[in-house]
């Protein structure tokens, strides 16, 4: 058998015909749904096709079988080749390529010449829309000229893009080329019921294309690939935001609940199923009685030996589960109970509940109410359910860390409940390493659009003579903005360590893990939720019409700050992990020898007071990362020492570690800041080491800015404690000053960089 690549000779003149089309629709590496409708309708109009041509042009319209490597250059190859024997003027037809190819090798030319068959290809071609510059590039030997007028360039845009994009550069582009495909191109849908049915339509073409079960083992239809389903989230975050939370509802609270906490069982019964959306699911903990308070979830789960069935009861109507997302489309629920067996309450565990049958009724004792309009997200079905004895089988149990066997006897590999608990909460942390990344993709749109109109639009001037000054040029407005983009290079940074972190964890980390990615999921979100405040302000009354966007990101990432675990309670999270690195749960006994243990560890640096860095204002000293760090290391240590330090003194003094814990919950808070500010320094510092020489400079200017008003921002804490005096904060304001009017030559090119789909920006003010 022959191993050589085919050639033109090799391919019947149906299949020529229609070759350039099917390789400009894999150039981007997407076959966008838009593009299997419009090939796979026109195709079977076409009459000259015979029944192989038309079993193999299906083959090749599945969007998840793209063509090889090998074969899609192969067919570079050919078409090139021909396309440079074509007259100069049908150099721009991808239509009069095939048809001259099919000529070449037809021994019926005369069908070729129809002008049925012409235009029936033109058709096509002109359905399948425009084609990427390069691409014609590609296949025609006559340069083209530039799609887009040459400007000036301060810094490399693609350099930049490809520096944020990494690890998933190849993934980010076919994301982007989805979509910019029509069919997720839809206007404003105010009415609920319209905008579900419209993202879960657009759910379904993403699990269409394999995204849904990428994270899930390749045996259920996936690649097993964590950090491509995070990505994939963020990306969607440029597009809609209802989309985000609905295939992470799905594919990633539902499905992760599955693979995290059930078996292999479950994951061969339904994880391919979940995938494809074949089962859609919802995730029902929270509870309107008790929020963020798990461990006191009442929904019970009494296990029957007679029956072999788990009964689900919600007791009184705030125990349901509040604010479930996919409620009103799910067919399935994995519920969150008190688990009881033999009279004996084990704690908090997983379930399978089914909602409905397959005719979408709801089934026997389930309740499930709309929430209804909210301040945004309103693409997406949350709902209330409650449960009025509900049976479900002894196999729903998603048993990896607990099994309740027929006689009704439970064994479970952690034999501490509480750690027990957390292990379970614990498989679950991915949604805090997602919903920052969203969160802070609707950030960069907004910082995009308020930077596009601020390079364009003018106000005031020196005299009526005059031209009217750019907004951008005003320090005032530089001051608003530049700073936001900084942080936000320094987000990206530190978000795309988490995830490294998470993809390739080990069971040892997790809990430094966990506590990162609560730390920075706060962090991160509430920056969003300022970020686009301040965005929305720069733009004045055009920034409060809805058609400029701010509207919806403002109401769509509002919740960001609240669900994942409300921020305020994550930060107390972070606090008491910085606290206690090896203690699993604190009690009074246990608190003592860990406030030894801190004071013991935690003296600080004298090498950080000395007087030269106390009293230095020289811009190369301010602009230097070792005092940024030093800067940052200092107040991180100064407050956990001195939180240990009022612990230690109310325990002390009789008070229970319960009531210390709130009497020092501010300085908890701040403590908790501190440290993942000086994390997200440190990881912005070491990504820009990694760039492209090129962009280097740019982004330690960007560092620098970043470390400097973070300083300004807390410079009442830094004055008060003595690491700076009254001057060197006056230098540090200035310095900042002097950043934001170099950034802003180039801020232009910084927000490009983020690399959003023109087509997802629908703000006029932002158009070019």
């Amino acid at each position: 058998m022959s191993t050589n690549p085919p050639s033109i000779g090799d391919y019947s003149p149906g299949i020529l015909s229609l070759l350039p089309m099917i390789y400009v629709a894999w150039a981007d590496q997407v076959l966008s749904p838009s593009e299997v409708r419009v090939l796979q309708h026109k195709v079977s109009q076409l009459a000259s096709l015979t029944a192989d041509d038309l079993e193999l042009i299906q083959k090749w319209t599945n969007p998840q079988s793209p063509p090889s490597r090998e074969l899609f250059q192969n067919w570079r190859i050919i078409l090139s080749g021909y396309a440079a024997q074509l007259p100069t003027a049908q150099r721009i037809s991808l239509a009069a390529l095939g048809l001259e190819m099919a000529k070449s090798v037809s021994g019926q030319a005369t069908t070729w010449t129809e002008k049925n068959v012409k235009s029936s290809l033109e058709e096509l071609e002109e359905a399948l829309g425009l084609v990427r510059e390069e691409t014609y590039k590609s296949l025609f030997p006559e340069p083209l000229p530039s799609l887009v007028p040459e400007e000036p360039i301060h810094l490399d845009i693609q350099k930049l893009r490809k520096h944020l994009d990494a690890p998933h550069e190849d993934l980010r582009e076919r994301v982007r080329s989805l979509l910019s495909d029509p069919v997720f191109q839809v206007g404003i849908l105010r009415d609920k019921k319209d905008y579900r049915d419209q993202v879960l339509q657009w759910t379904k073409l993403l699990a269409k294309q394999g995204y849904g079960a990428i994270s899930y083992p390749e045996a259920q239809g996936g690649k097993d690939d964590i950090g491509a389903y995070t990505t994939i989230f963020e990306m969607l975050g440029f597009h809609d935001l209802s989309l985000t939370i609905k295939f992470g509802v799905q594919f990633g609270l539902f499905g992760g609940s599955i693979l995290a906490l059930g078996s292999r069982k479950h994951h061969e019964k339904y994880l391919a199923q979940v995938g494809k959306l074949d089962l859609a699911g919802c995730f029902a903990m929270t509870e309107t009685g008790h929020g963020s308070n798990v461990r006191q979830l009442e929904t019970t789960a009494i296990y029957e030996p007679e029956t072999k069935e788990f009964i689900i009861h919600s007791p009184h109507r705030n125990a349901g589960t509040e604010y479930i997302g996919n409620a009103l489309h799910s067919r399935m629920a994995t519920v969150f109970a008190q688990l009881i067996v033999r009279g004996e309450n084990q704690g908090i565990h997983a379930l399978l509940v089914p909602l409905r049958n397959e005719n979408h009724q709801l089934l026997p004792g389930v309740t499930v109410e709309d929430n209804g309009y909210k301040l945004g997200l309103n693409g997406v079905d949350n709902g209330r359910i409650w449960f009025n004895q509900v049976r479900v089988p002894r196999e729903n149990l998603l048993d990896r860390f607990a099994q309740v066997d027929e006689d009704g006897t439970y064994q479970s590999p952690i034999e501490n409940p509480s750690k027990r608990f957390f292990t379970m909460l614990g498989t679950l942390v991915g949604g805090r390493v997602a919903v920052p990344r969203a969160g802070l993709s609707a950030a960069k749109k907004g910082l995009l659009v308020a930077t596009r109109y601020a390079l364009k639009r003018r106000q005031f001037g020196k005299d009526f003579k005059s031209p009217e000054t750019l907004l951008l040029d005003y320090p005032s407005h530089q001051r608003r903005l530049l700073p936001l983009i900084a942080k936000s290079y320094a987000l990206d940074a530190a978000l795309t360590y988490l995830t490294h972190r998470f993809v390739h964890r080990d069971e040892s980390e997790m809990r430094e893990i966990e506590t990162l990615a609560a730390g920075l999921k706060s962090y991160s979100t509430w920056f969003t939720t300022k970020a686009l405040q301040e965005c929305r302000e720069a733009c004045g009354g055009k920034g409060y019409l809805w058609e400029n966007e701010f509207a919806d990101l403002k109401a769509d990432s509002d919740i960001f700050t609240t669900f994942e675990g409300d921020n305020t309670v994550l930060m107390q999270l972070v606090a008491r992990g910085r606290l206690s690195a090896f203690q699993n749960e604190f009690n009074e006994d246990g608190m003592v020898g860990l406030l030894r243990y801190v004071s013991a560890r935690f003296i600080t640096p004298g090498a950080l007071q000395n007087s030269l860095s106390f009293a230095s204002t020289n811009p190369e000293h301010l602009r230097d990362p070792k005092f940024h760090v030093n800067a940052f290391e200092y107040r991180e240590q100064r407050l956990l020492m001195g939180v240990a330090e009022r612990l230690r003194g109310k325990i002390k003094g009789g008070m229970d570690s319960y009531k210390a814990f709130l009497e020092c919950q501010t300085h908890l808070l701040k403590l908790a800041e501190a440290y993942i500010e000086r994390v997200v320094l440190e990881k912005f510092l070491d990504s820009n080491a990694q760039a492209d020489p090129e962009i280097v400079p740019k982004l330690e200017q960007l560092a620098q800015l970043y470390a400097l008003n973070a300083i300004e921002t807390d410079k009442g804490w830094f004055l008060e404690t003595g690491f700076i005096s009254a001057d060197k904060s006056k230098a540090i304001r200035r310095e900042v000053d002097r950043l934001c009017a170099e950034v802003r030559v180039f801020a232009g090119n910084l927000v490009e960089g983020f690399g959003i789909p023109e087509v997802l920006i629908k703000a006029p003010i932002a158009k070019h």
